[in-house]
């Protein structure tokens, strides 16, 4: 299970970070509501968790903001914040689940289990569309028309993270640690083979998907001329 954490006290973030690591959880772990969002947006997660009161924007505000921009993940609220009021704009701010400190460890592993399990099931019926491009997450292959091309899962997870970011640059750091999470696993080069191999399978696309290389900063993806007739 992969696991957004944004929590700025400290104390906390630290034991639930640790806590949860010893049980197999992946944990990137934030202390303010604008890195929530930017991790959230590049990232890949089964469950964020989103302490209400945070410098930068509100864990409220950043829910809010995902689910404006179309974010279908699993979101935790966790906050001391207990009056029915806050509850309810809670949820109806986009929060799948509430949570009030203080609280038992062992209640927070099992609300994650079972937002992870849901979150698991929408990402395996979950299919991708921009224009006429046509991502399967379930199956990794990519169509438009009657073109269908079958992806590893290392290529279609990274152009998954283009696609859901495209017209923004994002930078290797980003991807090397979205898609590989250890950097030392791949090298610059490894990424820019990846890369080379992903274009030259999308080429019967031909100029409806264009990665572009940002020279020292990384990629950006556009997509073009999707909504024509393949």
């Amino acid at each position: 299970m992969n696991v957004l954490l944004a929590e700025d006290d400290v104390k906390l973030g630290k034991l639930i970070k640790h806590l949860l690591e010893r049980n197999e959880i992946h944990v990137d772990w934030v202390v303010s509501g604008d890195m929530a969002l930017e991790s959230a947006l590049y990232g890949s997660y089964d469950v964020i968790i989103l302490d209400w009161m945070m410098p930068g924007q509100l864990g409220i505000a950043v829910c809010d903001q995902l689910r404006k921009r179309g974010y279908q993940g699993a979101v935790l609220m966790l906050t001391a914040k207990d009056a029915l009021d806050d509850r309810v704009l809670g949820l109806d701010t986009g929060a799948d689940d509430y949570f009030v400190k203080p609280f038992e460890f062992a209640e927070l592993l099992a609300r994650l289990r079972a937002l992870a399990r849901r979150s698991r099931v929408s990402l395996m019926e979950n299919i991708l569309q921009v224009g006429n491009i046509v991502l399967n997450g379930s199956t990794h292959c990519v169509q438009r028309g009657d073109t269908e091309i079958q992806l590893t899962s290392r290529e279609f997870q990274l152009l998954d993270l283009l696609v859901r970011n495209q017209e923004r640059i994002i930078p290797r750091e980003v991807i090397f640690e979205r898609i590989w999470r250890l950097k030392t696993e791949v090298s610059s080069n490894n990424l820019d083979a990846y890369v080379r191999l992903l274009r030259r399978k999308l080429s019967p696309f031909g100029d409806a998907i264009v990665i572009q290389t940002v020279r020292g900063v990384g990629y950006r993806l556009e997509v073009q001329n999707v909504c024509e007739n393949s």
